[in-house]
């Protein structure tokens, strides 16, 4: 990331200790909040092969040509530059963890978007854990998914890792979290499991939560898909939309030189506007949490946390424009 950038971005370390009185006992589910889509692949490894759960068409290009393979899928796989901590500085409380097991990575998992990362799954959450220790009244909720090529050992690992890192800090899902409520119990993680199977075995574990999204490389479309979907009725508990845009092949062929930051950053102004427009709150066609590509290149993060001030009536001092 260009430091030019980052340095004009606001930071919103403790923003949710920073609400109004009035917003301490709604939902969670009822607020707005900032995510960021595939929330690690700022580390992906350019070396790595292609994820076994591709297409049989990639797999076999990736093993005949890497050279050009890799490099293209790293230019499309990452939508993410800051780490963790520096996501979570700017204000994301929900983060999208993609995880899967490398075909000679022994018994540590990683995350993946196409391809493999450098981090793992433990260094990242252990990450993840002194954040939290160092902002005790902010709530992070983590989406685990995707489970590439994960066995029912490393689920079982993946998962005590998970309850002894964070222990008390864990809100379970009987719980209906508010942000009174969860500082009252020390409580600051919120666990979204892609297993099934899993949750029913731990009580400390959430179900998949919804998500919105257009798998479209048009903004157009994807905030068209987000207003149809405003018209259904809305799920119950958390869900996510989605303003991240989708490349498919045909579009990477006919843009050889671009990438998905250059596609995405192209659009911002466009997605931001229609996030700007947006109220939290319970009722259909209200949003919860918001999540984006690159979150470091935009005032993305400020735009959401200001939306919970129109629950209020009033105005947040954050920034409310939508410009870069």
């Amino acid at each position: 990331m260009e430091d030019e950038e980052w340095s004009q971005l606001e930071r919103n370390p403790d923003w949710m200790s920073s609400l109004p009185e009035e917003l301490l006992d709604v939902p969670l589910w009822n607020l707005a909040i900032p995510g960021s889509h595939d929330s690690m692949s700022f580390c992906l490894d350019e070396s790595s092969p292609v994820l076994r759960s591709e297409s049989c068409l990639l797999r076999v290009l990736d093993s005949l040509f890497p050279c050009w393979t890799r490099p293209c899928v790293y230019r499309w796989a990452t939508t993410q530059q800051s780490v963790l901590s520096d996501q979570c500085d700017l204000g994301i409380r929900f983060l999208d963890l993609r995880i899967a097991r490398k075909p000679s990575g022994g018994s540590e998992l990683y995350f993946a978007h196409g391809i493999y990362t450098l981090i793992s799954v433990k260094e990242a959450l252990y990450e993840l854990s002194a954040w939290l220790d160092a902002h005790p009244k902010e709530i992070v909720i983590i989406s685990c998914s995707h489970f590439d090529s994960l066995r029912d050992e490393d689920h079982v690992c993946l998962v005590e890792s998970i309850i002894t890192l964070f222990g008390e800090k864990l809100c379970f899902s009987q719980d209906t979290p508010t942000l009174r409520s969860c500082w009252s119990r020390c409580q600051q993680v919120i666990v979204s499991y892609g297993n099934k199977q899993v949750v029913l075995r731990h009580p400390e574990l959430w179900t998949e939560i919804p998500y919105w999204y257009a798998d479209s490389p048009n903004p157009k479309k994807v905030i068209t898909y987000l207003e149809d979907q405003k018209h259904r009725r809305r799920p119950a508990g958390f869900y996510v939309s989605r303003l991240n845009l989708t490349e498919d092949a045909p579009y990477v062929v006919l843009h050889p030189l671009q990438s998905m930051r250059k596609m995405t950053k192209k659009a911002l102004w466009m997605l931001l506007s229609w996030t700007g427009e947006q109220q939290p709150g319970p009722e259909d066609g209200e949003v919860n949490i918001i999540c984006c590509d690159f979150v470091d290149i935009s005032q993305f993060c400020s735009l959401v946390i200001g939306l919970n001030y129109k629950l209020v009536g009033g105005a947040s001092t954050l920034t409310t424009h939508s410009g870069f």
